[in-house]
């Protein structure tokens, strides 16, 4: 059962993005950030705060901690809440990790990890698109690190809206990429592919890297 006596907070809402509709264009244009973030992201928190509403113990623990106890959530919510409660975590996760205004590569020891489990940058990017455009369905693709692992850095793919942080094995977040249709199909229409190219653009690699720093100094990341 949850802890209480955690910090209660209300009912999941829409976080606002951290940039403007226009701004990810000509990567991501308005219309589609719009759909995305007002009607697709809204749509999932509607969803988690309902499902949770009827077991009201579990509405005040973060999304985080709600997915990562996800075996715990009574079995009569748990499909709801892996679902619409993932969609949440992973859009709010993927906003983050945009900007219309960061470095156009990863610096520092972000890249050095890079290099390191991946041979360079080039490579790395060539395997997380390969990835993205093999994943069958909809999903989305991860650049996590496994702190058991002496952290290293390993791409993978979570059908549908999995999260990372339902895995058995510790796998905190890094990079999430959209690969579900409403993400890009009204400007890349089924050219997936052009969208995982177009996307590093704006990818927000500062952000990247102090994630990746929070994750060796112990801090909890998604």
């Amino acid at each position: 059962m949850p802890d209480h006596t955690l910090d209660r907070i209300e009912p999941y809402t829409l976080p606002a993005l951290p940039f403007g509709y226009a701004d990810l264009e000509p990567v991501m244009d308005e219309t589609t950030l719009r759909l995305h973030h007002d009607a697709h992201h809204r749509l999932y928190i509607d969803g988690v705060n309902a499902a949770l509403s009827r077991h009201p113990l579990w509405l005040g623990l973060t999304i985080e901690e709600v997915l990562r106890r996800l075996p715990e959530i009574p079995a009569d919510i748990r499909d709801t809440v892996r679902n619409q409660g993932g969609g949440h975590a992973n859009h709010q996760f993927f906003w983050k990790v945009l900007t219309p205004n960061g470095p156009g590569r990863p610096r520092g020891d972000l890249l050095a990890a890079i290099e390191r489990d991946f041979g360079c940058l080039e490579d790395f990017k060539r395997q997380f698109e390969t990835a993205g455009q093999r994943h069958f369905g909809s999903g989305w693709v991860f650049l996590v690190c496994r702190p058991r692992q002496a952290f290293r850095l390993e791409i993978l793919t979570l059908p549908n809206q999995d999260s990372v942080l339902s895995l058995p094995e510790p796998a905190p977040g890094l990079l999430i990429c959209d690969v579900w249709e409403h993400a890009y199909y009204l400007k890349y229409r089924n050219r997936r592919s052009d969208w995982l190219k177009a996307w590093w653009d704006i990818v927000h690699w500062d952000y990247i890297e102090d994630r990746l720093q929070g994750i060796r100094e112990g801090r909890k990341q998604l």
